[in-house]
């Protein structure tokens, strides 16, 4: 009937005392409702439980049996490089309540959180996902997606957050809306994710305030929101304020490319600005890097946007490489550009630090400095090599 003691769980298959252990309800932790002022440590591990059902030992019982063993019924998702088994002990607490029209359990064993949610009138459609969150901190734990309906989302934040708010940021000068906490949860805010491809006008981020610090995070369709920054890699910072948001809002968009992938952080950072050979402006490079909680797997795209562009188009895109990273702060990526006058040509950039460049194969030319400018045919292709300061040499992003 689906309100036995495990809910949407299948049949119980191993018994030892370690595996009853972490699926009682009575051994769950709970972290102080104050420990995370005193902590040394400031993540997933120091957040209180909180919601109205942290009480419900059988509604507790059932996320956890789920954990360990979901129903051929149950709904599995998991960002990639997260182990979907169960916990290896008892479990920490975040959260257990209503959640519009569901009942939401949140747990943390120490390297996942793990969402599990039922409908409120039965456990047909229950839901279970894990992320992977090790190596967590401050600014990486500030938030979780509590639930999706209607187009929107709630965020269950931390407890240092004491302030949260809704802006699109495609639009940094429109300002932010404020969205209510109560008891950490947040009013809902229309989520990015569900835009249809190619049809993205608008994208919307959640700003945090932690004391001194704004942080602003994005729903990726994920049980973690991404945290987005902005600058040089080893000197960027949380894009929050004017600037930053101005210089990520042409490129919001590009968001939409890195959804489902496990993403930790996606850090947007303007490497050169080019002048246009047909004097009409400058044109921005811009390169955003997506890293993951795993570690590997890191999306990168170089993007370029002409003057007056209202957004930047993808000029080249990497998976798993360090350009752009704190490993590797260095890029080179190329265009090709029609000029107003209807002549094609080669745009070509690279990062602070390269001397030369090269282009080959469809297209010849070479520039000293980190800029080159040819003459192109629609269509062609030329391979790119950059020479840094130190003679070591770059590829360019294909």
């Amino acid at each position: 009937d689906g309100w036995g003691p495990d809910g949407a769980a299948a049949p119980a298959y191993a018994q030892n005392p370690s595996a009853q252990a972490a699926l009682d309800p009575a051994r769950l932790t709970k972290a102080a409702p104050v420990a995370w002022e005193t902590s040394a440590r400031t993540d997933f591990s120091v957040w209180p439980a909180r919601g109205g059902l942290t009480g419900d030992r059988e509604l507790l019982r059932r996320a956890l049996a789920v954990w360990a063993r979901p129903g051929g019924s149950v709904g599995v998702s998991a960002t990639p490089g997260t182990a979907t088994g169960g916990p290896a002990g008892p479990p920490q607490l975040l959260y257990a309540g209503d959640v519009d029209n569901a009942r939401v359990v949140i747990l943390h064993d120490g390297l996942r959180l793990v969402r599990y949610a039922e409908p409120k009138d039965g456990t047909a459609g229950a839901a279970l996902d894990l992320a992977r969150t090790d190596g967590a901190d401050r600014a990486a734990a500030t938030a979780v997606v509590l639930g999706r309906a209607d187009g929107n989302v709630r965020y269950l934040t931390a407890p240092w957050v004491t302030k949260a708010a809704g802006r699109d940021l495609g639009r940094p000068d429109g300002g932010a809306r404020e969205l209510p906490l109560t008891d950490g949860v947040t009013a809902p805010l229309a989520s990015p994710v569900q835009q249809e491809s190619g049809a993205c006008t608008s994208w919307n981020v959640l700003e945090l305030t932690d004391g001194p610090d704004t942080r602003v995070v994005t729903d990726l369709g994920e049980l973690v929101p991404a945290r987005l920054t902005a600058g040089r890699p080893g000197a960027a910072k949380d894009a929050a304020g004017v600037e930053a948001l101005r210089s990520w809002a042409p490129y919001a968009c590009s968001l939409g490319a890195v959804r489902g992938q496990g993403v930790r952080s996606v850090n947007a950072w303007e490497f050169a600005e080019q002048p246009l050979p047909d004097s009409t402006g400058s044109g921005a490079w811009v390169c955003t890097r997506a890293e993951t909680w795993r570690g590997d797997g890191a999306r990168v795209l170089a993007q370029f946007r002409t003057p007056g562009g209202t957004q930047g188009a993808v000029a080249a895109k990497a998976e798993s490489v360090p350009a752009c990273g704190e490993r590797d702060p260095h890029v080179l990526a190329g265009v090709l550009w029609k000029s107003s006058g209807g002549h094609w040509y080669l745009l070509a950039a690279g990062s602070r630090g390269i001397g030369s460049i090269e282009a080959s194969g469809g297209i010849s030319g070479s520039a000293d400095g980190n800029l080159l400018t040819a003459e192109a045919e629609q269509g062609a292709r030329a391979e790119l090599t950059g020479t840094l300061e130190d003679g070591r040499t770059v590829g360019g992003l294909r």
